[in-house]
C-alpha cells in the first residue's frame, strides 16, 4: 500500500538547499526528534499504526519551511530520533538516510505549506476513528465527555480520490482543512493538526479513545444520546483551557515510560 517518493514527481525537486542555514543539531531540534520518536513508539503500543503506511510530521523548531517526517520502510516500533528525516517542501531530504513515503510527502509538505498554523500533522488509519470514516452521517457524535474535547474542532473531507501521489491531491486535502484541527478523511483515516508535538499527540490519543467508545456504544444497537449543544460548547472550552499544559504532561509521562522500557527511541545514531 505504501509508495516510495519518486523525486521526478516531487515539485521543484531540483531546488538547491539555501546556503548558510544553521545546522539541524540544536537542542530544540533534538528535543523535537525525541518527542516525535516517542509518539511513534507509543502509537505502535496502542495499535494506532498500520504497517509502514502512516506518518507523523513536525515543522522544525526555528523554521517555517522544513519538517521532520518518518522515512519510508520503517514500522513505528522501529523508529528512533536519529531515523527521522528533515525535508523541505520541494522533495529534498536535507538530513537523514532514505526518503519519505510518497503520500507522506505530498500530504504533509502541502499541509505545512498551505496551512502554516499546522506545525504538526499526524496521519493514521487508527481503527476506531477510521471505522467512523466509513459509515453514513457525521463520524463523531458528541455524546461522551472525551468526544467533547473535539467539539467544533472537526471537519470531514468527503472527496476521497485514492492515494495522494501528487501535489494536487495534497493541495486539495490542505484546502479541506479550514479552521479544523481534526480531519476525518472519508474512506481513508484521520489527520490531526497541532501547534506542538505534545498537543497533536494528546488529540490523537483522545480522538481514538472517543471513537472507540462510540463504536462500542453503536454496537449495542441502542440510540446514542448527544450532549446538548450548549453544554457541549461550555465543556469543550473548559477542556481547551488546560490543554497545552495537560498535553505536555501527557507526553512527558510517555517519555518516562519509554526511558525505562524502550530507551532506544532517543538514539542519535
Amino acid at each position: 500500500m505504501a509508495h516510495a517518493l519518486n523525486r521526478d514527481t516531487a515539485p521543484d525537486s531540483s531546488t538547491a538547499v539555501a546556503p548558510n542555514r544553521p545546522d539541524f543539531d540544536s537542542e530544540a531540534v533534538w528535543n523535537a526528534r525525541e518527542d516525535l520518536a516517542a509518539c511513534f513508539r507509543f502509537a505502535h503500543r496502542l495499535g494506532m499504526h498500520e504497517g509502514i503506511c502512516n506518518h507523523f510530521s513536525a515543522v522544525l523548531p526555528g523554521y517555517d519551511d522544513v519538517f521532520l517526517v518518518n522515512p519510508y520502510g520503517y514500522a513505528f516500533s522501529e523508529l528512533t530520533a536519529a531515523h527521522l528525516l528533515i525535508c523541505d517542501f520541494h522533495g529534498n531530504v536535507l538530513s537523514g538516510k532514505g526518503t519519505p513515503e510518497a503520500t507522506a510527502f505530498f500530504i504533509h509538505a502541502r499541509l505545512h505549506m498551505k496551512v502554516p498554523r499546522a506545525r504538526v500533522a499526524f496521519h493514521t488509519h487508527m481503527p476506531h476513528a477510521t471505522a467512523l470514516c466509513m459509515v453514513e452521517g457525521e463520524p463523531l457524535v458528541f455524546a461522551g465527555q472525551t468526544a467533547l474535547k473535539f467539539y467544533d474542532r472537526t471537519t470531514v473531507d468527503r472527496d476521497y480520490n485514492g492515494l495522494a501521489l501528487d501535489s494536487r491531491e495534497g493541495d486539495r486535502i490542505a484546502a479541506s482543512v479550514g479552521d479544523a484541527d481534526i480531519v476525518f478523511m472519508k474512506h481513508h483515516g484521520v489527520m490531526v493538526l497541532g501547534n506542538s508535538i505534545a498537543e497533536a499527540w494528546d488529540d490523537l490519543y483522545y480522538l481514538e479513545r472517543a471513537c472507540e467508545v462510540q463504536c462500542i456504544a453503536m454496537s449495542t444497537g441502542r440510540p446514542i444520546v448527544p450532549v446538548a449543544p450548549e453544554i457541549a460548547s461550555v465543556t469543550a472550552k473548559q477542556m481547551r483551557e488546560g490543554d497545552r499544559e495537560s498535553a505536555r504532561l501527557h507526553l512527558d509521562s510517555m517519555r518516562r515510560i519509554l526511558d525505562r522500557e524502550e530507551p532506544a527511541y532517543r538514539s542519535r545514531g
